[in-house]
């Protein structure tokens, strides 16, 4: 019989190409076709991290695909942030289409932190995909123009959103991380592509919803 461990490992290591969490666990607790898209939520319980994971050194690994950037940076060492690489996540989280930077929430950069600092601890050590950070109004209307989804109250526009992806895992799988953070809103967006979906994931009130 699989650990729980065991089974985390395997969950992490599902594709955006068709995998879902039903045919990981089938073989030992099959899952009703109603909830073949629910991960068994205490598998990500990131509540459950000990000290030692919150006070380490935090590095983050970004890659910006609209623009082709890749990142590797220490940001945060000592219980403080280091102004100089916090300045160039703000750069790299800037509004790609509308070239404009904006202090990004340093918040939301602990949960991009921690959710790839979490799946690393499994193998997974994939560059985090940032899709969208900060947008400018003219930007986020744009998108509503185009019929791409955007709140026109986006928290985008604050610094305090981003759309992410890392390669080779299930947005339902990334989501579920995400969301066991619990600080603030996650939002799935599944698309039937070669690179799959992604998740909004943003610092407001705790919420989730699909789109």
């Amino acid at each position: 019989m699989p650990t729980r461990r065991q089974l985390l490992k395997q969950s992490l290591i599902l594709t955006a190409a068709g995998l879902t969490v039903n045919r990981v666990f089938a073989a030992d607790a099959p899952i009703e076709k109603s909830s073949a898209l629910e991960p068994p939520p205490d598998l990500f319980d990131a509540q459950t991290l000990d000290l030692d994971f919150w006070v380490k050194p935090r590095t983050i690994d970004f890659i910006r695909p609209a623009s082709g950037e890749r990142s590797r940076l220490l940001y945060w060492k000592d219980g403080e942030m280091l102004d100089s690489a916090y300045q160039e996540l703000c750069h790299i989280l800037r509004d790609v289409h509308g070239k404009k930077t904006a202090p990004i929430d340093p918040k939301l950069l602990e949960t991009l932190w921690a959710t790839q600092a979490y799946v690393a601890r499994f193998g997974l050590t994939r560059p985090l995909e940032i899709l969208s950070g900060y947008r400018t109004p003219e930007s986020n209307k744009h998108l509503i123009e185009q019929g791409v989804p955007a709140a026109r109250k986006s928290l985008h526009m604050d610094g305090k959103a981003a759309d992410i992806r890392i390669g080779n895992l299930h947005e339902e799988v990334l989501g579920g991380l995400v969301k066991s953070f619990r600080q603030g809103g996650v939002g799935f967006y599944y698309r039937a592509s070669a690179n799959g979906g992604w998740i909004h994931a943003d610092t407001g009130l705790q919420r989730t919803w699909k789109g």
